[in-house]
């Protein structure tokens, strides 16, 4: 292990774990009962339990490139985020079920030059990360008339707007939100400003929170 971290460890285990020893054996002991679920990107900028204060056992997080949901495959190939999805949805019975994205998000980009013809190595079938970000083509055909200069922004809020999308083929998930069992959101994170918007499903539109 890199001895920084050792440190780091070493200095949180005297520290934090000490000073609330009870509450994590309490959640060791009774099992984790988030309230939410984020579906967040792997950008190591985007602090989620930072950015809302939460402490452990608030949220059941998952992490993959562009903060992307596939549609409901059951024999499909993209599982672990299905299963996250699943898990979180069905045992948790989380009551929010968020999708955070943020700006300077390289997978949206590399998206952008993928679906642009300008990376051919994405679009190699041997490429994981070409793959998986095919999930967002839909978005980038809808940000194709805006000035080049806007496209990608706008691409960061469609990867938002198409795992919204695609959560909802999720026969589990339409079910929790019928049921009024559970609430669903989007939003993305300016890394830069430190501001966070919210999609507005009526309005079509992000707007501050």
């Amino acid at each position: 292990m890199p001895s920084y971290l050792v440190s780091r460890y070493q200095g949180w285990h005297a520290t934090s774990y000490a000073e609330n020893r009870a509450w994590y054996r309490r959640l060791a002991e009774e099992g984790q009962r988030p309230r939410s679920m984020i579906i967040a990107c792997c950008d190591s900028r985007v602090h989620v339990t930072s950015m809302f204060g939460a402490d452990q056992g608030e949220f059941f997080i998952h992490r993959n490139i562009a903060n992307l949901v596939p549609e409901f495959t059951p024999d499909g190939d993209h599982h672990g985020t299905s299963a996250a999805i699943e898990y979180a949805v069905k045992n948790l019975k989380v009551a929010h079920l968020i999708v955070l994205g943020h700006s300077s998000c390289g997978g949206v980009a590399g998206c952008h030059a993928m679906c642009a013809g300008e990376a051919p190595e994405l679009e190699e079938k041997s490429s994981f990360v070409g793959t998986w970000l095919n999930l967002l083509r839909p978005g980038y055909e809808r940000v194709l008339e805006l000035p080049a200069e806007q496209q990608i922004v706008a691409l960061e809020r469609e990867a938002v707007k198409v795992s919204l999308e695609n959560l909802m083929t999720f026969p589990f998930v339409r079910e929790a939100l019928d049921a009024d069992r559970m609430t669903l959101h989007g939003l993305r994170h300016d890394i830069g400003e430190g501001t966070l918007e919210q999609y507005d499903s009526d309005s079509d539109q992000f707007e501050l929170i």
